[in-house]
């Protein structure tokens, strides 16, 4: 049996190519901030923790719960007077309490995300008054029958 085995030649070159791609990376990891514990590497950056995004939270949750997603298994739209109401109260809540403690943009921001808010409950729970009572029996008003899209309404 004759002895085939291949030799590996490392040559001192390709050894300090990988040395100095190692010193590289080691450097570039390092220049990287440590991500917060428990964020995954691949995970997108959060936005920063300020009062706009404090307001952003409470008015998405105020939107969902006025129908901004359907029901994966019927298609409505899922209504949550309930809950928007309780995401725009905390608004307000917010707004009473940071009274003279938050810039000029910031509480103009915030009057007019509450208004906008307000004003499409109003709407919405029109909309859903009005569906109820013509699932009863009752007319729909002036203008009769309506084309509203099926609202599921999302008990508490």
């Amino acid at each position: 049996m004759s002895d085939e085995t291949p030799k590996i030649h490392v040559d001192s070159d390709w050894k300090a190519e990988a040395q100095a791609e190692k010193e590289r990376l080691a450097e570039a990891a390092a220049s990287k901030p440590d991500p917060a514990p428990g964020a995954e590497g691949d995970s997108p950056e959060l936005p920063p923790a300020d009062f706009k995004g404090l307001m952003g939270v409470l008015a998405s949750q105020a939107i969902m719960g006025l129908g901004a997603y359907t029901d994966p298994k019927t298609g409505g739209v899922v209504i949550d007077l309930p809950g928007a109401k309780f995401a725009i109260d905390l608004l307000a809540v917010l707004d009473e309490k940071t009274k003279g403690n938050i810039t000029e943009d910031e509480a103009g921001e915030l009057t007019n995300v509450l208004n906008e808010l307000r004003s499409r409950f109003v709407q919405i729970a029109q909309l859903v008054a009005q569906q109820q009572a013509e699932a009863a029996g009752a007319p729909g008003g002036p203008g009769g029958p309506t084309d509203i899209p099926d609202l599921r309404i999302q008990e508490p």
